[in-house]
């Protein structure tokens, strides 16, 4: 592995969540899942409710994560990119993820599982803007 994707899985291992995007019926869409490391692969946890899972099996996607919401002055943002397939995770998998949520969207959460073996992996930095902190929730216009 590269020096920039052993720093890439360093700081997807810093956050829990990310967003997985790829296509549905020819039309892009993101979709939100948590996220392990396993070697060098990205396990994912989704919601089986939507079918999202079956449109990202077998297909190229993009897995992104960052820390945009952290306070950190160094803000980060990975995407990796490879072929997505569903999985059955080993139990350390499944411990790793630890407890899922109750319910999404007001349906009992259904796990499914995804691993992308990365094939391209970026990593973007932003640094150098303290004022940012000042405004962080002046974003909207009223």
């Amino acid at each position: 592995m590269s020096t920039e994707e052993l720093h890439a899985i360093e700081l997807l291992r810093r956050v829990p969540y990310g967003r997985v995007a790829t296509s549905l019926r020819a039309l892009p869409f993101l979709a939100p899942a948590r996220h392990i490391v396993a070697g060098h692969a990205v396990v994912l946890r989704m919601h089986a409710g939507f079918g999202h899972h079956q449109a990202c099996n077998g297909s190229v996607v993009s897995y992104g994560a960052d820390n945009f919401n952290s306070g950190d002055a160094r803000l980060w943002s990975v995407q990796f990119t490879g072929t997505a397939r569903i999985v059955e995770p080993t139990t350390a998998e499944v411990a790793l993820f630890g407890p899922g949520p109750h319910f999404v969207d007001g349906a009992a959460f259904d796990p499914v599982h995804l691993r992308i073996e990365p094939q391209f992996v970026t990593v973007h930095t932003l640094a150098g803007n303290e004022a940012r902190q000042e405004r962080r929730f002046q974003h909207a216009v009223l």
